[in-house]
């Protein structure tokens, strides 16, 4: 008899992913490290390349540690697990140390916790998620990990498209968590393998499994929004539309994505044309293309300028592109990290004040 469902949902959601691991590392350049400080990667120093799972303890990441236990040693990948310690809640050293301990007994290997100081900025939400990336990225350079595998589910995707859409952000803010994402240097480290799984079956594959799992208190309290949307507004929707809300807006986030990297890959074309030769922003050229371009291209320079991107929200750029469509002599337009746009004789000048 073959394992749980479950469980073997799971199990073939990371290994099918690993293999896209494998196939990165094969077809990656020679000389070419995964490392942005430029360590040698475990795969280029003779050894078997390493995969690491960022485990919080919770149903989600628990699951997927344990197939990534099961998984990668089939494959000669080696399976190490991360746990970052945000300080928020009282005994939240002893809960990482346990995490750990769970982590070892799956026959993980590097396993650590890490613990991070939360900001501000942002919201605490979104600088928890800022800390928490901050301390994976340390961990995978320093580990020479070639990916790092995060426990999201179709249910989180659902939950941040509805938030991208409250936001009004765009139809990028729609498309939600890529299955693979990273930063500069790292595009591909973050790799999603549960988007088309559901909650549910992560947390069935533990139980089956006899897995101790904790649940973050955080995740039902209702000062947060994630948690205010997971309790009471996808189960409203559920209950006026019907069973499915969920499976939709994930198709929803697959189509927006496919739309949206087609339309960055345009813009990112047209930006040369519509700079003059000293590299200035030209805006009778810029009138010129589609809106979803325009603003795109328009995006690019104040993110390039050193607007945070993370702070830069749909109704920035739209006061930006108002200086290109709706020019009245209005004066400069203030922007997160005190970036400036103004234009100035037919220009389009983007620079921190």
């Amino acid at each position: 008899m073959g394992p749980h469902p479950a469980v073997a949902a799971i199990r073939l959601a990371v290994r099918r992913v690993l293999h896209d691991v494998l196939t990165d590392l094969t077809d990656r350049p020679a000389g070419h490290s995964p490392n942005p400080s430029g360590g040698i990667p475990a795969a280029a120093a003779g050894t078997l390349p390493l995969v690491l799972v960022a485990c919080s303890g919770g149903a989600d990441s628990m699951a997927l540690a344990s197939a990534l236990a099961f998984e990668a040693p089939k494959l000669g990948i080696r399976a190490g697990g991360i746990t970052v310690d945000h300080g928020l809640q009282a005994g939240s050293d002893l809960r990482a140390a346990e995490v750990v301990t769970r982590m070892t007994a799956l026959r993980l290997d590097p396993v650590e916790s890490v613990s991070v100081r939360v900001g501000r900025d942002g919201g605490p939400e979104a600088a928890a998620r800022d800390a928490r990336y901050g301390a994976l990225d340390e961990a995978a350079d320093r580990l020479g990990a070639a990916a790092v595998l995060l426990g999201h589910t179709r249910d989180d995707q659902a939950e941040t498209v509805l938030l991208g859409l409250a936001r009004g952000s765009g139809i990028r803010s729609l498309s939600g968590m890529a299955e693979v994402s990273g930063g500069p240097g790292r595009s591909h480290r973050y790799r999603r393998p549960f988007l088309q799984i559901d909650r549910q079956t992560a947390r069935k594959a533990c139980m089956v499994q006899s897995l101790p799992v904790w649940d973050d208190p955080h995740n039902i309290d209702p000062a947060y929004t994630r948690s205010r949307l997971r309790h009471e507004g996808l189960p409203a929707l559920e209950k006026a539309l019907g069973k499915g809300v969920v499976e939709a807006l994930a198709r929803t986030a697959q189509l927006s994505r496919d739309d949206a990297d087609a339309l960055d890959s345009w813009a990112a074309e047209a930006e040369a044309g519509v700079r003059d030769a000293d590299g200035r922003l030209e805006c009778a050229k810029l009138y010129a293309l589609p809106p979803a371009v325009r603003r795109r291209v328009l995006r690019r320079a104040v993110v390039a300028a050193g607007s945070p991107a993370g702070s830069l929200f749909a109704r920035h750029i739209e006061e930006v592109d108002r200086l290109i469509t709706g020019w009245r002599g209005q004066g400069a337009i203030n922007l997160p990290g005190r970036v400036e746009a103004q234009r100035q004789g037919g220009r389009l000048v983007i620079r921190q004040g």
